[in-house]
């Protein structure tokens, strides 16, 4: 029923996410933490897949968590295991390293 508003959500998370001086894979560990952060399980889902998609490392993702971790308390403990097996989930489909 809003097809302008999502659409426009469209442009900018493409504008937001595309490559520039932060590469993607950068660009998506940030989009991680902050999808922990606010507790998002659906944003959990799309930049774990995102992460993998770009070919970050898990033990990248790892260092992300733990500064989210840092910076949130607990429930960063919480969400942040979350994201790293959401991310485990789709390495296995883009041949992303130690799986």
């Amino acid at each position: 029923m809003i097809p302008d508003v999502l659409k426009s959500y469209g442009s900018l998370h493409h504008s937001a996410m595309a490559a520039g001086e932060i590469d993607m894979g950068t660009k998506e560990l940030i989009a991680l933490a902050v999808a922990v952060t606010l507790q998002c399980d659906g944003c959990i889902t799309s930049h774990a897949r995102g992460a993998a998609r770009a070919g970050v490392s898990r033990q990248a993702i790892a260092e992300t968590l733990g500064v989210t971790i840092l910076l949130n308390g607990g429930p960063g403990t919480v969400y942040g295991p979350r994201a790293l097996e959401a991310f485990d989930e789709y390495a296995r489909d883009y041949d992303t390293d130690e799986h």
